[in-house]
């Protein structure tokens, strides 16, 4: 890091106050992991974790300015970035531009415009919902929107619990949630494959809490650093331009932001043909895997029934994909798991959204055809998007609707030793909640893992 770089950060740091911090930090809960800012009690700890999670460098230096100026610090702006508010308000404009999310936006000016009376009454009315020790006196509305978002009582695409408190004293803070709920009613673009592969499930044995993790032999062995690869291949621009597939990218920066974090080595491909994304699997099928534990590969696209489409418009054969990574493909993975993760619909049908009862009148039955085991796939897990015949959404602004929830649960879950397979679980009750359109999505899970799949998170 340059001198003058180092410099820099120092002047901001000294230069901002503990309250500004915590906006800060809450402003960064989309790009950082909500434990490790927890950790952080002073600005250039704050900076500092920036810088390695890649959101701030000498030459990428808009984050810091965009957060400079959610807080107000246009003095800062203006005497060391070399930036003003009329140009900032200029580049926020600019679609996809903002890394600070509406969410956040929204939550962080109901704080600014509550009064302090205002913050004791909503205290007051979530006595119930949290605990008193989260509701003292000196918690700031920041701090209460965490506990809240924690507990599960608010989130990006539900905020009624806090429309119904802010209505009773506050309509007109109310008013705002409500047009940020129409502005999220925006038009989300569609994919279309359907997943062909059917590989046996083999739910591993549920024992005593923790009694699974002490058996040896339970676990996949992930001690290397890097893991292994994760392959992410991705396209957006297409030959026919009407088939660009807006917010793909960031979907792309998501996963990278987690699996660098996760210790693998993170490499992308964009806008691959057919041929070309076969080609590209079957490379790093053939490398030497022996000194890594894992491998994974998110593959974004269009496609077709049981197939993939590259930005050619030519089709190439999931089954084939998945197939390099067998045993006898791929010896050097043989007993190692392969994660296959695949955004795109499964067909062109909606999922209609049904009311759920409490209970049923009649017999529950279960209806299901014996799969083969297939020892040469043993070791893969598959998630896919959506189950099949049903599509998928992606937003343009924020990206997939399954991808961006894939990405939070295993910032949150994983250094909670969560193994993929209950992360991906909690990603399909997640997803299957959202209203879409006025419809649904279901993910799905398949897997011939023998083991648990625990990602060691770095201390």
């Amino acid at each position: 890091m340059s001198t003058e770089f180092h410099k820099l950060l120092f002047e901001i740091s000294e230069a901002l106050v503990t309250d500004e911090l915590a906006a800060l930090k809450f402003l960064s809960l989309d790009h950082v992991p909500r434990r490790k800012l927890e950790a952080i009690h002073e600005p250039k700890a704050f900076l500092e974790v920036l810088q390695e999670k890649d959101m701030i460098g000498a030459g990428n230096l808009f984050f810091l300015k965009e957060l400079l100026y959610r807080i107000h610090r246009i003095d800062l702006l203006t005497a060391h970035l070399g930036s003003s508010r009329e140009e900032m308000e200029r580049e926020l404009q600019v679609l996809g531009r903002a890394q600070v999310s509406a969410y956040r936006q929204l939550l962080y000016g109901i704080a600014e415009d509550l009064t302090s009376e205002d913050v004791r009454s909503v205290k007051f009315l979530l006595q119930k919902q949290l605990p008193k020790t989260k509701l003292q006196e000196n918690a700031s509305m920041l701090q209460v929107f965490l506990e809240m978002e924690i507990n599960g009582i608010i989130k990006e695409d539900n905020l009624t619990v806090l429309k119904d408190i802010l209505q009773r004293f506050r309509a007109d803070i109310k008013k705002k949630i409500d047009a940020y709920e129409e502005g999220k009613k925006e038009n989300y673009s569609r994919e279309e494959v359907r997943y062909p592969v059917s590989v046996s499930v083999y739910p591993e044995e549920q024992g005593a809490e923790g009694e699974a993790e002490k058996q040896h032999g339970k676990i996949y062995k992930m001690k290397n650093n890097p893991h292994g690869y994760c392959l992410i291949l991705n396209n957006h621009i297409f030959r026919n331009p009407r088939y660009n597939r807006e917010g793909t990218l960031q979907d792309g920066e998501a996963v990278k932001r987690v699996f660098k974090w996760l210790q693998f080595e993170t490499v992308e491909y964009m806008d691959l043909e057919g041929k070309k994304i076969y080609e590209t699997i079957k490379e790093y099928s053939k490398k030497d895997h022996r000194n890594m534990d894992c491998f994974v590969c998110f593959i974004f696209s269009h496609g077709e029934k049981d197939k993939i489409k590259g930005v050619d418009d030519e089709c190439v054969n999931i089954d084939d994909l998945v197939s390099c990574f067998t045993g006898t493909n791929c010896p050097s993975l043989a007993g190692k798991p392969k994660v296959f993760i695949i955004q795109a619909c499964q067909g062109s049908v909606r999922h209609p959204s049904v009311a759920v009862e409490s209970d049923c009148s009649g017999p529950l039955e279960v209806d299901a055809s014996p799969l083969t085991s297939i020892p040469d796939k043993a070791d893969i897990l598959i998630g896919m998007a959506t189950v099949e015949d049903y599509l998928s959404y992606r937003s343009r602004r924020t990206g997939s609707v399954y991808i961006q929830s894939l990405c939070e649960k295993m910032e949150l879950l994983c250094p909670q030793r969560e193994d993929l397979a209950a992360i991906l679980t909690e990603v399909n009750n997640e997803v299957a909640k959202r209203e879409l359109e006025g419809s649904k999505q279901m993910p799905k899970i398949t897997s011939t893992l023998l083991k648990k799949l625990i990602f060691e998170v770095p201390q």
